[in-house]
Protein backbone atom coordinates (compact mmCIF):
# COMPACT_ATOMS: atom_id res chain seq x y z
CA UNK A 1 0.00 0.00 0.00
CA UNK A 2 1.56 3.46 -0.55
CA UNK A 3 0.16 4.42 2.86
CA UNK A 4 0.80 2.09 5.58
CA UNK A 5 -0.07 3.93 8.95
CA UNK A 6 -2.18 6.48 10.07
CA UNK A 7 0.67 9.03 9.87
CA UNK A 8 1.73 7.87 7.00
CA UNK A 9 -1.58 8.75 5.51
CA UNK A 10 -2.17 11.91 7.30
CA UNK A 11 1.32 13.49 6.57
CA UNK A 12 0.97 13.11 2.66
CA UNK A 13 0.85 16.18 0.67
CA UNK A 14 -1.12 14.62 -1.58
CA UNK A 15 -3.72 11.82 -0.85
CA UNK A 16 -4.84 9.43 -3.63
CA UNK A 17 -7.83 7.24 -2.85
CA UNK A 18 -9.69 4.06 -5.22
CA UNK A 19 -12.85 3.28 -3.46
CA UNK A 20 -14.55 0.17 -4.53
CA UNK A 21 -17.51 -2.05 -3.35
CA UNK A 22 -20.99 -2.83 -4.73
CA UNK A 23 -22.91 0.04 -6.40
CA UNK A 24 -25.35 1.82 -3.42
CA UNK A 25 -23.20 1.44 -0.37
CA UNK A 26 -21.71 5.51 -0.86
CA UNK A 27 -18.58 5.06 -3.48
CA UNK A 28 -20.23 8.15 -5.44
CA UNK A 29 -21.74 10.02 -2.52
CA UNK A 30 -17.92 9.81 -0.58
CA UNK A 31 -15.77 10.56 -3.86
CA UNK A 32 -18.76 13.94 -4.72
CA UNK A 33 -18.17 14.81 -1.19
CA UNK A 34 -14.08 15.31 -1.46
CA UNK A 35 -14.45 17.02 -4.90
CA UNK A 36 -16.85 19.51 -3.13
CA UNK A 37 -14.45 20.08 -0.72
CA UNK A 38 -12.14 21.91 -3.83
CA UNK A 39 -8.60 20.13 -3.52
CA UNK A 40 -10.40 16.45 -4.66
CA UNK A 41 -10.20 15.38 -8.29
CA UNK A 42 -12.60 12.87 -8.44
CA UNK A 43 -12.28 10.45 -11.49
CA UNK A 44 -15.17 8.22 -12.02
CA UNK A 45 -14.68 4.95 -13.91
CA UNK A 46 -17.82 4.35 -15.39
CA UNK A 47 -17.81 8.10 -16.35
CA UNK A 48 -14.64 6.52 -18.28
CA UNK A 49 -16.46 4.08 -19.91
CA UNK A 50 -19.13 5.34 -20.99
CA UNK A 51 -17.41 8.29 -22.83
CA UNK A 52 -13.87 7.07 -23.98
CA UNK A 53 -14.33 3.98 -24.51
CA UNK A 54 -18.30 3.13 -25.02
CA UNK A 55 -19.03 5.98 -26.27
CA UNK A 56 -18.83 5.57 -29.92
CA UNK A 57 -20.81 2.20 -29.35
CA UNK A 58 -23.22 3.77 -27.10
CA UNK A 59 -24.06 6.83 -29.46
CA UNK A 60 -24.44 4.04 -32.66
CA UNK A 61 -26.50 2.15 -30.62
CA UNK A 62 -29.06 5.18 -30.77
CA UNK A 63 -28.39 5.96 -34.09
CA UNK A 64 -29.93 2.51 -35.57
CA UNK A 65 -33.02 3.18 -33.28
CA UNK A 66 -33.49 6.13 -35.01
CA UNK A 67 -33.13 4.92 -38.25
CA UNK A 68 -35.82 2.54 -38.13
CA UNK A 69 -37.68 5.62 -37.85
CA UNK A 70 -38.02 6.77 -41.28
CA UNK A 71 -38.23 10.76 -40.99
CA UNK A 72 -35.44 10.25 -38.27
CA UNK A 73 -33.70 8.13 -40.76
CA UNK A 74 -33.63 10.85 -44.01
CA UNK A 75 -32.54 13.37 -41.14
CA UNK A 76 -29.35 11.26 -40.29
CA UNK A 77 -28.09 10.44 -43.61
CA UNK A 78 -28.21 14.10 -44.68
CA UNK A 79 -26.19 14.53 -41.09
CA UNK A 80 -29.23 17.41 -40.45
CA UNK A 81 -29.39 16.15 -36.90
CA UNK A 82 -26.74 14.92 -34.48
CA UNK A 83 -27.62 12.28 -31.97
CA UNK A 84 -25.36 11.41 -28.79
CA UNK A 85 -25.69 10.76 -25.13
CA UNK A 86 -25.81 12.85 -22.61
CA UNK A 87 -24.27 10.48 -20.01
CA UNK A 88 -22.73 12.44 -16.91
CA UNK A 89 -21.54 11.15 -13.36
CA UNK A 90 -25.10 10.97 -11.92
CA UNK A 91 -26.76 9.74 -14.83
CA UNK A 92 -25.22 6.31 -16.47
CA UNK A 93 -28.00 5.42 -17.69
CA UNK A 94 -26.65 5.23 -21.90
CA UNK A 95 -24.54 2.88 -20.78
CA UNK A 96 -26.87 0.62 -19.04
CA UNK A 97 -28.50 0.49 -21.59
CA UNK A 98 -26.36 -0.07 -24.44
CA UNK A 99 -25.19 -3.13 -22.43
CA UNK A 100 -29.34 -4.65 -22.11
CA UNK A 101 -30.41 -7.41 -20.77
CA UNK A 102 -30.48 -11.13 -22.75
CA UNK A 103 -34.15 -12.46 -23.53
CA UNK A 104 -37.50 -11.65 -25.39
CA UNK A 105 -36.73 -8.97 -27.74
CA UNK A 106 -40.40 -7.91 -27.23
CA UNK A 107 -39.69 -7.32 -23.68
CA UNK A 108 -36.20 -5.66 -24.43
CA UNK A 109 -34.53 -8.35 -24.54
CA UNK A 110 -31.18 -8.70 -26.65
CA UNK A 111 -30.12 -12.04 -28.57
CA UNK A 112 -27.77 -13.54 -26.19
CA UNK A 113 -24.85 -13.70 -28.27
CA UNK A 114 -24.98 -9.60 -28.66
CA UNK A 115 -25.55 -9.27 -25.21
CA UNK A 116 -22.09 -11.09 -24.45
CA UNK A 117 -20.50 -9.38 -27.43
CA UNK A 118 -21.44 -6.13 -25.32
CA UNK A 119 -19.92 -7.82 -22.07
CA UNK A 120 -16.89 -8.15 -23.60
CA UNK A 121 -16.71 -4.42 -25.09
CA UNK A 122 -17.19 -3.71 -21.49
CA UNK A 123 -14.89 -5.69 -19.60
CA UNK A 124 -11.90 -4.24 -22.05
CA UNK A 125 -13.35 -0.46 -21.55
CA UNK A 126 -13.44 -1.00 -17.69
CA UNK A 127 -9.97 -2.58 -17.72
CA UNK A 128 -8.50 0.39 -19.87
CA UNK A 129 -10.62 3.18 -18.07
CA UNK A 130 -8.99 1.46 -14.60
CA UNK A 131 -5.38 1.79 -16.41
CA UNK A 132 -5.99 5.11 -16.91
CA UNK A 133 -6.20 6.00 -13.25
CA UNK A 134 -1.99 7.13 -13.40
CA UNK A 135 -2.33 9.54 -16.04
CA UNK A 136 -5.81 11.05 -14.24
CA UNK A 137 -3.75 11.40 -11.29
CA UNK A 138 -1.38 13.69 -13.38
CA UNK A 139 -3.92 15.38 -14.97
CA UNK A 140 -5.49 16.48 -12.21
CA UNK A 141 -2.13 17.33 -10.93
CA UNK A 142 -0.38 19.29 -13.60
CA UNK A 143 -3.19 20.54 -15.66
CA UNK A 144 -5.80 21.41 -12.95
CA UNK A 145 -3.68 21.52 -9.76
CA UNK A 146 -5.48 19.13 -7.83
CA UNK A 147 -3.41 17.55 -4.82
CA UNK A 148 -6.01 15.05 -3.66
CA UNK A 149 -7.03 12.54 -5.90
CA UNK A 150 -10.36 9.99 -5.76
CA UNK A 151 -11.42 6.72 -8.07
CA UNK A 152 -14.54 6.24 -7.74
CA UNK A 153 -14.66 2.59 -9.71
CA UNK A 154 -17.87 0.60 -10.78
CA UNK A 155 -19.50 -2.20 -9.12
CA UNK A 156 -17.69 -4.77 -11.37
CA UNK A 157 -14.49 -3.87 -11.13
CA UNK A 158 -14.00 -7.68 -8.66
CA UNK A 159 -15.39 -9.34 -11.91
CA UNK A 160 -12.31 -8.03 -13.93
CA UNK A 161 -9.30 -8.39 -11.49
CA UNK A 162 -7.93 -11.49 -9.52
CA UNK A 163 -7.26 -10.33 -6.51
CA UNK A 164 -5.27 -13.49 -4.87
CA UNK A 165 -2.54 -12.80 -8.30
CA UNK A 166 0.07 -10.41 -6.59
CA UNK A 167 1.08 -9.84 -10.71
CA UNK A 168 -2.51 -8.64 -11.37
CA UNK A 169 -2.17 -5.92 -13.81
CA UNK A 170 -4.96 -3.78 -12.98
CA UNK A 171 -4.67 -4.19 -8.73
CA UNK A 172 -0.85 -3.54 -8.82
CA UNK A 173 -1.52 -0.26 -10.75
CA UNK A 174 -4.23 0.92 -8.70
CA UNK A 175 -2.24 0.32 -5.41
CA UNK A 176 0.88 1.51 -6.74
CA UNK A 177 -0.62 5.02 -7.14
CA UNK A 178 -4.02 5.28 -4.85
CA UNK A 179 -4.55 3.54 -1.44
CA UNK A 180 -7.45 0.96 -2.02
CA UNK A 181 -10.24 1.09 0.33
CA UNK A 182 -13.39 -1.45 -0.02
CA UNK A 183 -16.44 -0.13 1.15
CA UNK A 184 -18.53 -3.31 3.27
CA UNK A 185 -22.18 -3.43 3.50
CA UNK A 186 -23.75 -5.61 6.02
CA UNK A 187 -26.10 -7.88 5.03
CA UNK A 188 -28.65 -6.01 6.13
CA UNK A 189 -27.73 -3.43 3.72
CA UNK A 190 -27.22 -6.48 0.99
CA UNK A 191 -30.90 -6.65 1.22
CA UNK A 192 -32.03 -3.52 1.13
CA UNK A 193 -29.47 -3.44 -2.32
CA UNK A 194 -31.50 -5.89 -3.66
CA UNK A 195 -34.91 -4.83 -2.78
CA UNK A 196 -33.78 -1.39 -4.98
CA UNK A 197 -32.34 -3.26 -7.22
CA UNK A 198 -35.43 -5.30 -8.03
CA UNK A 199 -38.04 -2.03 -8.12
CA UNK A 200 -35.28 -1.03 -10.99
CA UNK A 201 -32.69 -3.53 -12.55
CA UNK A 202 -30.38 -1.96 -14.23
CA UNK A 203 -27.90 -3.70 -16.53
CA UNK A 204 -24.87 -4.64 -15.12
CA UNK A 205 -21.63 -6.14 -16.15
CA UNK A 206 -20.26 -10.13 -15.29
CA UNK A 207 -17.38 -12.23 -15.69
CA UNK A 208 -18.16 -15.21 -18.13
CA UNK A 209 -17.56 -17.81 -16.27
CA UNK A 210 -20.13 -16.57 -13.68
CA UNK A 211 -22.60 -15.62 -16.17
CA UNK A 212 -22.99 -18.21 -18.66
CA UNK A 213 -23.57 -21.39 -16.22
CA UNK A 214 -26.42 -18.54 -14.27
CA UNK A 215 -27.77 -18.16 -17.78
CA UNK A 216 -28.34 -21.84 -18.60
CA UNK A 217 -29.53 -22.78 -15.11
CA UNK A 218 -32.11 -20.73 -15.83
CA UNK A 219 -33.00 -21.06 -19.08
CA UNK A 220 -32.96 -25.34 -17.19
CA UNK A 221 -35.23 -23.78 -14.36
CA UNK A 222 -38.08 -21.70 -16.14
CA UNK A 223 -38.22 -24.04 -19.40
CA UNK A 224 -37.85 -20.53 -21.24
CA UNK A 225 -35.47 -20.26 -24.40
CA UNK A 226 -33.11 -17.38 -24.98
CA UNK A 227 -35.24 -16.01 -27.03
CA UNK A 228 -38.36 -16.70 -24.54
CA UNK A 229 -36.72 -15.81 -21.24
CA UNK A 230 -38.10 -12.39 -19.57
CA UNK A 231 -35.00 -10.16 -19.46
CA UNK A 232 -35.80 -8.12 -16.21
CA UNK A 233 -36.60 -11.60 -14.31
CA UNK A 234 -33.28 -12.64 -15.41
CA UNK A 235 -31.07 -10.00 -14.29
CA UNK A 236 -32.83 -9.82 -10.99
CA UNK A 237 -31.80 -13.23 -10.69
CA UNK A 238 -28.16 -12.61 -11.64
CA UNK A 239 -27.74 -9.40 -9.29
CA UNK A 240 -28.78 -11.48 -6.35
CA UNK A 241 -26.58 -14.48 -7.12
CA UNK A 242 -23.76 -11.72 -7.96
CA UNK A 243 -24.17 -10.44 -4.23
CA UNK A 244 -23.13 -13.25 -3.16
CA UNK A 245 -20.12 -13.87 -6.14
CA UNK A 246 -18.79 -10.50 -5.40
CA UNK A 247 -18.20 -10.58 -1.31
CA UNK A 248 -15.32 -12.52 -1.15
CA UNK A 249 -13.96 -11.42 -4.21
CA UNK A 250 -14.23 -7.70 -2.68
CA UNK A 251 -12.73 -9.40 0.81
CA UNK A 252 -9.75 -10.16 -1.00
CA UNK A 253 -9.05 -7.24 -2.73
CA UNK A 254 -8.99 -5.61 0.81
CA UNK A 255 -6.95 -8.06 2.41
CA UNK A 256 -4.61 -8.68 0.04
CA UNK A 257 -4.51 -4.94 -1.33
CA UNK A 258 -5.81 -2.47 0.51
CA UNK A 259 -8.14 -1.35 3.45
CA UNK A 260 -11.78 -1.71 4.54
CA UNK A 261 -14.24 0.75 5.73
CA UNK A 262 -17.62 0.29 6.17
CA UNK A 263 -20.85 1.08 4.97
CA UNK A 264 -22.04 3.00 8.13
CA UNK A 265 -19.15 4.82 8.43
CA UNK A 266 -19.22 6.29 5.31
CA UNK A 267 -22.58 7.04 6.20
CA UNK A 268 -21.50 8.93 9.12
CA UNK A 269 -18.89 11.37 7.20
CA UNK A 270 -19.57 14.95 6.71
CA UNK A 271 -16.61 15.80 5.19
CA UNK A 272 -13.17 15.56 3.55
CA UNK A 273 -11.90 15.98 7.75
CA UNK A 274 -14.68 13.32 8.62
CA UNK A 275 -13.54 10.93 5.47
CA UNK A 276 -9.75 11.34 6.20
CA UNK A 277 -10.38 10.39 9.73
CA UNK A 278 -12.03 7.45 8.68
CA UNK A 279 -9.78 6.20 6.37
CA UNK A 280 -6.66 7.05 8.91
CA UNK A 281 -8.89 4.40 11.79
CA UNK A 282 -9.07 2.37 8.62
CA UNK A 283 -5.40 1.96 8.25
CA UNK A 284 -4.60 1.68 12.25
CA UNK A 285 -6.74 -1.58 12.09
CA UNK A 286 -5.01 -3.19 9.08
CA UNK A 287 -1.68 -2.22 10.79
CA UNK A 288 -2.85 -3.54 14.41
CA UNK A 289 -3.73 -7.14 12.24
CA UNK A 290 0.03 -7.65 10.96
Amino acid sequence: MIHDTPAAFEAAPQKHLAVFGMSGLGKTRLASLLRGAGEWYHYSIDYRIGTAYMGEHINDNLKRQAMQVPFLAELLRSDSIYITSNISFDNLSPLSTFLGKPGDPARGGLPFDEYMRRQALHRRAEINALLDTPAFIARARDLYGYPHFIADTGGSICEVVDPENPEDEVLKTLSSHCLMVWIEGPESHTEELIRRFERDPKPMYYKPDFLLPLWQAWLDETGATPETADPDAFIRHAYRHAMAHRAPLYAAMAKNWGVTVTAAEVETVRDAADAMAMVAAALGRAAART
